[in-house]
């Protein structure tokens, strides 16, 4: 079967994905702009610094980069701007990933993504 039938729409997330440069400048420009609306920002920041991770093995890297390329991508299935529903799709795709790899991210992770929260997200790009 081709990859189409099962990306239900990913196609943008999965060629970001693989660009880990624009990856992360992008995570963190969309990240200062949002986080304050975010409910999940210590989970997103917990699987960003796992997805950079270099003891993290490629197919969780992989997994993690295409919910981070979601999340900042201009569009998606939910219109980020729309009052309380506006995550949600972006919250699910993460909440998925996160499921898959768990094991994965670890307490370090979760550490350094309460720190830069503590810090202010505007010291960390």
């Amino acid at each position: 079967m081709a990859s189409s039938e099962h990306s239900a729409g990913f196609e943008p997330a999965d060629r970001l994905a693989q660009d880990r440069d624009s990856v992360r400048r992008r995570f963190w420009v969309k990240l200062k702009q949002v986080v304050a609306k975010l409910p999940f920002a210590e989970d997103l920041l917990a699987a960003y610094y796992c997805a950079f991770d270099r003891e993290t093995p490629r197919h969780v890297q992989m997994a993690l980069l295409g919910a981070i390329a979601y999340f900042i991508l201009p569009f998606d299935f939910v219109p980020d701007m729309l009052p309380v529903l506006g995550f949600t799709d972006d919250a699910a795709v993460l909440a998925t990933a996160i499921r898959m790899v768990a094991t994965h991210i670890t307490s370090e992770h979760r550490e350094a993504a309460r720190a830069a929260l503590k810090r202010g997200i505007d010291s960390e790009s």
